[in-house]
């Protein structure tokens, strides 16, 4: 294991779950609408999982972590419904069954994703008809002028930030992958740069 594998395995996850506790309102908002069997695309080390309501019946998360940190294992460890992982990146295709899933995730993911919209495309074909897609990513901000920052910053941060882009345009991914956004709130976090923080948060369902 050379030092950015190091890095990418064992620190950037750690580092990652510090920096994202001040978002768990985000989480806790865009989840609540979740039921049934649930697709949860960039699972990561689950941080999502205390978040879930009683609605979730059962979570299928992918990643293409393999290691399982202690964090992520407690996690597992106390959710109140099953859990089944699968290591794989979504683009690369998904091992399920068309219409196996009642909803879709994706929480701060699309951002790093090599094919983000293959691998919205793929989710749409496992979802079940009228399914939604909840997301909260972050990505391209509404000002110009903070988009230019956003592209010249991108390239350094996508080393530091084990392939997370900057100035994606969440809203725009999502429909090119075959889906119709039905609630959509874009802002700007407090207490965050406005190059990093821009969000959005909503739901879409697939056009078909």
């Amino acid at each position: 294991m050379d030092l950015y594998e190091f890095y990418e395995r064992r620190v950037y996850p750690r580092l990652l779950g510090v920096a994202m506790r001040p978002f768990e309102r985000y989480r806790s908002a865009v989840l609540q609408q979740a039921r049934g069997k649930v697709l949860e695309v960039g699972f990561g080390t689950g941080l999502n999982l205390p978040f879930y309501p009683s609605a979730v019946t059962e979570l299928t998360g992918v990643d293409p972590m393999v290691e399982v940190p202690a964090a992520m294992r407690r996690r597992l460890d106390e959710s109140r419904f099953p859990v089944h992982r699968y290591s794989s990146a979504v683009e690369a295709g998904l091992p399920f069954e068309p219409e196996t899933f009642d909803c879709a995730v994706v929480t701060w993911t699309l951002c790093s994703v090599a094919d983000p919209v293959r691998g919205l495309e793929e989710m749409r074909r496992v979802l079940r008809p009228g399914a939604p897609l909840l997301f909260v990513e972050h990505g391209r901000s509404d000002d110009p002028r903070i988009v230019r920052w956003q592209q010249r910053l991108n390239g350094m941060w996508k080393v530091i930030a084990c392939g997370c882009n900057l100035d994606r345009a969440a809203d725009q991914i999502i429909e090119a992958g075959g889906f119709r956004i039905a609630t959509l709130d874009r802002f700007d976090a407090a207490g965050l740069p406005r190059t990093h923080g821009h969000l959005y948060l909503g739901s879409a369902f697939a056009q078909r």
